[in-house]
């Protein structure tokens, strides 16, 4: 009888335990698929938040536009109003270069020989006036053209030719039909200008938009960039209606076997 008994209990002990080992396994397994779900929605959510942290920038650009404009002192500084002395220096030298050739009427042989005539009469003067005043005459400093210097700008203006010309080769091999209508647009509107204005006009319009067009677009970088961004999606459209209305219906590849 008391074997029994002890028997019951024995067997109600090791169904407890099984019951128990059963239990525990099912919350561990419970407990595995939470946290991997909570793995998997933060992978997933991973690339969303790198998503919201791209952030449209006008002509796909990545870096900031200092180091756009080259970085350093020069010419970014300058572009950039960093030091508002040296940037209004430039700004008026250009300004009175274009009144005097514009405005004035001057021509660019005259008022050199006038710019050095007034130096040198100048220099002489003071030269020759130092004795007689007992001061020490002026020392001329010694000016010349460091031939590295020269060097550096004339390779920096090939490779800048070279990389033109090899663009325009591109564009005329007939391979790209859009950069052949961009290259074409732009090149009518400088005609456009050019009829407006003479070469020293433009040339000073462009270099006054170099000293405020950086800067303004630095200083409202995120509200142009809204507005260039709804303007890109605006263009892409319109340019997908040109496409299949005009552009996929120009014979390219016909034409390419009849001059081929």
């Amino acid at each position: 009888m008391a074997d029994n008994v002890a028997g019951e209990h024995e067997q109600h002990e090791h169904e407890q335990s099984f019951v128990e080992s059963v239990t525990e396994k099912i919350t561990e397994t419970f407990h595995k698929d939470d946290s991997s779900d909570s793995d998997g929605e933060a992978k997933k959510s991973s690339p969303v938040s790198d998503l919201k942290d791209k952030v449209y920038r006008l002509f796909g650009r990545e870096r900031p536009v200092h180091k756009v404009l080259g970085g350093g002192k020069d010419p970014a500084d300058i572009f950039l109003w960093k030091d508002k002395k040296v940037s209004a220096g430039v700004l008026g030298f250009a300004t009175v270069i274009w009144v005097l050739f514009e405005l004035v009427e001057y021509h660019l042989l005259t008022l050199v020989c006038h710019t050095l005539i007034l130096a040198l009469a100048v220099l002489f003067l003071w030269s020759n006036a130092a004795s007689f005043i007992n001061k020490s005459a002026p020392k001329f400093p010694e000016v010349a053209l460091p031939e590295d210097i020269v060097l550096g700008v004339a390779s920096a203006i090939r490779t800048e030719i070279n990389t033109g010309l090899a663009i325009l080769r591109n564009i005329a091999s007939g391979k790209d039909l859009k950069k052949f209508l961009a290259v074409i647009a732009g090149l009518w509107v400088l005609s456009i200008l050019g009829s407006c204005w003479n070469f020293l006009t433009l040339l000073y319009t462009s270099f006054v938009l170099l000293h405020t067009v950086p800067y303004l677009y630095d200083r409202y970088e995120d509200k142009v960039d809204a507005y260039a961004e709804k303007a890109e999606a605006e263009i892409k459209k319109q340019y997908a209606v040109f496409n299949v209305k005009v552009l996929s219906k120009i014979p390219v590849g016909t034409l390419k076997k009849k001059f081929a």
